[in-house]
């Protein structure tokens, strides 16, 4: 099977400003003021001026494309649990990443609330991750003109890989290049190869547009949960065994943890790339 290329939006809409430029001056403007003609007869008046036509207010999507360049961006961390850029916002800039996508189902969710359930024991922050992904790149940005080649140059590298089986049920704990997060996660046993493949490629896309590259001895896992701050002292190496042991014992975890890869995606601001795997 070719690979092909999909392309979607997410699915939050942006939220519109409030209001419109001249709301406040639709109504009419003042009438002239009645005055006698000069050297007119008494009660001759000059006639009023027709009122001037009604603004219509402009439409946001008109406005955005104007933005003031001193309007800056605040980034609100209460927004998002707290955690920071690693890049700052700018416009025309846009985050991109790739990975390969792990299709939690409803036995997956039953692992995770146990784990959940003894990792918070000693760490009450944690947050149970969303979605769930192997990365094959580093978080990097692109400018708004390079999105489409640098899709091309992906979906080119990307289509003569086959799918493959990977294992991930080794519990590890990382952090980000920052030391602002702390994640813990599933570590690939079977199937290492193969990734390191895909990165390989991916890396070259990296390298068209001087972006930076994967890291050079990458772990490849699958995150479960998050929280602020590097907290591995906090996560010592029995509280790790006792997660373990959950994984290791939870029935069917050996089917349940390994799983075929059908497919890489890129997702670069608010738009969705998909390439199959043959």
């Amino acid at each position: 099977m070719s690979a092909a290329l999909l392309v979607g939006y997410s699915s939050s809409s942006s939220s519109n400003n409030s209001g419109s430029e001249g709301e406040d001056e639709d109504g009419p403007g003042p009438r002239a003021s009645a005055e006698p003609e000069e050297g007119g007869s008494r009660g001759h008046h000059r006639p009023s001026p027709p009122p001037p036509p009604r603004r219509l207010p402009i439409p946001d999507s008109v406005l955005n494309m104007f933005p003031d360049p001193e309007d800056g961006i605040v980034d609100d961390v209460e927004k998002h649990g707290g955690r920071i850029r690693t890049f700052p916002h700018e416009r025309g800039i846009w985050a991109t990443h790739v990975w390969v996508p792990y299709e939690a189902k409803e036995d997956f969710f039953d692992l995770l609330d146990l784990l959940m359930t003894q990792a918070q024991r000693v760490l009450p922050r944690l947050v149970k991750m969303e979605e769930f992904h192997i990365s094959l790149s580093q978080s990097v940005i692109l400018r708004y003109h390079w999105i489409t080649p640098f899709v091309q140059s992906l979906k080119s590298r990307m289509a003569s890989f086959h799918r493959f089986l990977f294992t991930a049920n080794q519990v590890k704990v990382y952090t980000n290049q920052e030391k602002t997060r702390t994640f813990i996660g599933l570590e690939v046993t079977a199937g290492h190869t193969q990734f390191l493949d895909l990165v390989s490629e991916v890396d070259r896309v990296m390298e068209e547009f001087d972006l930076a590259t994967f890291y050079k001895e990458p772990s490849f896992h699958i995150s479960l949960a998050w929280c602020v701050g590097d907290v591995r002292s906090t996560l010592k190496e029995s509280i790790i065994q006792e997660l373990q042991e959950i994984v290791d014992g939870f029935e069917d975890s050996a089917p349940l943890l390994r799983v075929q890869a059908e497919q890489v995606r890129c997702k670069s601001g608010n738009k969705f790339f998909s390439f199959p795997l043959k």
